[in-house]
């Protein structure tokens, strides 16, 4: 079965799907610019003039005609923690089924986290989980096993068939999550940045204790660029409520659809800012798009953490 098959289908086995998300990413690397990174994710460099032929891979000289050497798992090794935010904002925008063609931000997040679980598991890199929504829901530490991939695989397939009608205050988490994380580390967050009472200031303050211990942090800023950013509806009147405080509003889109994407796109350039002067990558990911954002962004991260 092809990725196209299955975007219509039930996601029953994340494993297979994130596989097959992971083989169409790199068949289009070697068709893009990005061709230069393909090299660091086979597991290979190029070789030097000078260094030791013992590690020269002859079998790859054979199909490209040009030298590399092979990379070992002590040279390679990398520990990476990714944290998903299950609060009822996140399982916006409702969906019957999960499909990959229609997907709410947390099973984004989930397909999303099990394709980088996939290039992991190829570089024989550790990784570990943290899910959060109005409690720490759940924490696995940064491991290698195979053992350990599967039970992380099956958490994240939890998130693709529950519904959350929980509020969170993501800043008190992330700093929870930053005190478990102790050796340096890649770390993944995926959240949509949405919650009803913090200050954006002590939002911003637990992003950057992420950053504590030098760990490398990407910022996967979720949305649905359709409903969430350009708030296109048709032209009725509609009843918006807030799924974590309940609160609603009635109101013609269309009459405040300017202002409003003027106060959302000034929020994403203020997050935006505060991530470079963290110095925390930042993703602004609209979920009706695919992975290979999310992907390359782990290719960029890999090499400014060696």
């Amino acid at each position: 079965m092809n990725l196209s098959e299955i975007n219509s289908s039930e996601i029953k086995n994340l494993d297979i799907l994130a596989k097959q998300v992971v083989e169409g990413f790199i068949t289009g690397m070697h068709k893009s610019p990005f061709h230069g990174f393909s090299v660091e994710f086979a597991e290979h460099t190029l070789y030097n003039k000078g260094e030791s032929t013992r590690h020269i891979d002859w079998k790859l000289f054979a199909k490209t005609e040009k030298l590399y050497t092979k990379k070992y798992e002590e040279e390679t090794n990398l520990r990476c923690h990714i944290i998903i935010d299950n609060s009822a904002s996140m399982h916006y925008p409702e969906v019957e089924t999960q499909t990959l063609s229609s997907l709410n931000k947390v099973g984004f997040s989930a397909v999303a986290a099990a394709s980088l679980m996939e290039i992991l598991k190829r570089q024989r890199d550790a990784v570990g989980l943290s899910v959060y929504a109005d409690t720490y829901e759940y924490y696995a530490p940064e491991k290698g096993s195979e053992r350990h991939r599967k039970m992380i695989l099956s958490q994240l397939e939890s998130l693709l068939t529950t519904t959350s009608r929980k509020a969170t205050e993501t800043y008190q988490f992330l700093h929870e999550i930053a005190e478990n994380i102790h050796r340096r580390s890649l770390i993944f967050l995926f959240t949509d940045m949405f919650q009803a009472n913090a200050e954006k200031t002590a939002l911003f303050e637990a992003l950057r204790h992420l950053k504590y211990n030098k760990h490398e942090v990407v910022l996967f800023h979720t949305y649905d660029g359709k409903t969430e950013f350009n708030l296109e509806y048709d032209g009725s009147p509609k009843k918006f409520v807030d799924v974590e405080t309940g609160a609603s509003v009635n109101v013609f889109s269309k009459n405040i659809q300017q202002q409003y994407r003027e106060m959302v796109g000034t929020y994403f350039n203020e997050l935006k800012n505060k991530c470079l002067q963290y110095k925390i990558s930042y993703f602004p990911i609209d979920i009706r798009q695919g992975f290979h954002e999310i992907l390359t962004a782990y290719l960029i991260s890999r090499k400014k953490i060696k």
